[in-house]
């Protein structure tokens, strides 16, 4: 970034009003150096000010946002190479290609398949987002008509894929409400694709032969005033793919080269011949750096692993993935109903929720806040100690929900039963298993 906090403070308001979610200006412009805030949360900076900030809290990678409604997304805005030096932040937007000479039954058959392909973990819904609509004849006709049906009639957001500005400006009228993302301007089209993007306000993505002829695109388009570009180097190899993605990521990184400071999109579909050597490429994608990929299908075997690799990249590793500390309702627990406690990790929060549903026996689960740490780790940084759980217990209400007295541990913690005991005079602490999926049985057989 190139101005440093103080440099940004002295441009700030200093009223130190709170409303952009931290007490004081000084705090606000600190975390505006380190790209942990955006500009926009402060009220009160001026017009001067905020066009001097803009370039320089801008991240080098512009975030670029596609599509409307519940499957909206943004990709781009990182700021860092590895994910370990930071975070990643925008998940890679997962596309497949639909023909524009389908058959509406045929459209209406895929559309209906892939909304279904949406899968529960640790409490989140995982999905992909993108619908790819190729032009295969040239028809402006057939390629409005299918943008439109994919735009009413479902969730999924739009790629619309065309070299042809005509047939181009016939599917943006029929669907421009969704923000499609264009592709794509090449050296042939750039002035007309540019014009209609810049009209519309859509994001357009740029097609070039390699990376050196993507900046000459991108600066002639960025002349015309089009800020949201998504870059295709052209590569359909899988070697020279990864050597552009990691080219384009450190240049706009590390050289701060603006041309290239935009997400990438890749083509797995055009580069295999079968779905499973395209997940391959498209977990390559992933991992390094791909802000859109793009599949030939969508199917539960190839999608489900796509998803969970991206849910893992792009969690934020200092941050652990939480649920809110409380008492949760597992089944329809009544008062004579086992009373259960655990950690708030997300992970240990749904195993263990699982399980307890796999019993069949409706529960009291306690969930204790442990700053995102499994049972074993907090144990270990003494986030989960006898005393700590005991409080937590006695302040939770629990024993105004129950008319017995025990309480289930987890066995990784079984050390802290003496001062639980000493804490809850009264209450029984039983020792459950070390594993979550041996809780089943065990609450049947011990459990009276």
């Amino acid at each position: 970034m190139a101005l440093t906090g103080i440099q940004i403070f002295k441009m700030l308001p200093k009223t130190n009003c709170g409303e952009c979610g931290v007490p004081t200006c000084l705090a606000f412009a600190m975390n505006l150096a380190a790209g942990k805030a955006e500009l926009a949360s402060c009220p009160y900076v001026s017009d001067e000010a905020k066009g001097q900030l803009a370039e320089a809290s801008a991240p080098p990678i512009r975030p670029v946002a596609i599509g409307a409604g519940v499957r909206a997304f943004k990709t781009g805005g990182e700021t860092v190479m590895f994910r370990h030096e930071k975070t990643f932040y925008n998940p890679t937007g997962l596309a497949a290609v639909i023909k524009s000479d389908i058959k509406a039954d045929a459209l209406d058959k895929k559309l209906k398949e892939w909304n279904a392909l949406q899968y529960e973990r640790v409490g989140l819904n995982l999905r992909p987002e993108l619908a790819a609509l190729r032009d295969v004849n040239v028809d402006a006709a057939a390629f409005a008509a299918a943008a439109a049906k994919i735009a009413r009639e479902s969730e999924f957001g739009l790629i619309l894929m065309t070299s042809d500005v005509s047939v181009m400006k016939a599917g943006v009228e029929a669907c421009a409400f969704k923000r499609p993302l264009l592709y794509a301007a090449d050296k042939t089209n750039t002035e007309a694709m540019g014009a209609l993007a810049k009209e519309k306000d859509l994001p357009l993505a740029v097609r070039a032969d390699n990376v050196n002829d993507l900046i000459a695109l991108t600066d002639k388009l960025t002349a015309m005033g089009i800020k949201d570009l998504v870059l295709d180097s052209g590569a359909r190899e899988m070697k020279r793919l990864f050597e552009d993605q990691v080219a384009v990521r450190r240049a706009a990184l590390k050289a701060g080269n603006r041309s290239l400071g935009f997400p990438t999109i890749a083509f797995p579909c055009d580069m295999a011949g079968n779905l499973d050597m395209e997940t391959v490429i498209a977990a390559m994608c992933t991992a390094k750096y791909a802000g859109i990929v793009v599949l030939s299908d969508f199917k539960g075997e190839s999608l489900f692993p796509l998803l969970l690799e991206r849910l893992n990249i792009f969690t934020d590793p200092q941050r652990p993935m939480t649920v809110t500390q409380g008492i949760y309702e597992v089944g329809a627990p009544d008062e004579n109903s086992p009373v259960l406690v655990t950690t708030n990790f997300s992970l240990t929060y749904f195993i263990v929720s699982g399980e307890i549903e796999g019993s069949r026996m409706p529960s009291w689960l306690l969930i204790m806040d442990t700053e995102g740490l499994s049972v074993m780790t907090a144990w270990a940084a003494g986030k989960f100690s006898g005393d700590m759980v005991g409080s937590f217990v006695k302040k939770s209400g629990i024993a105004d929900k129950v008319k017995h007295r025990k309480i289930i541990i987890p066995g990784y913690a079984a050390a802290i039963s003496g001062e639980m005991e000493e804490e809850l005079p009264g209450w029984e602490i039983i020792i459950g298993p070390r594993d979550a999926s041996l809780l089943p049985k065990f609450l049947k057989d011990s459990w009276k």
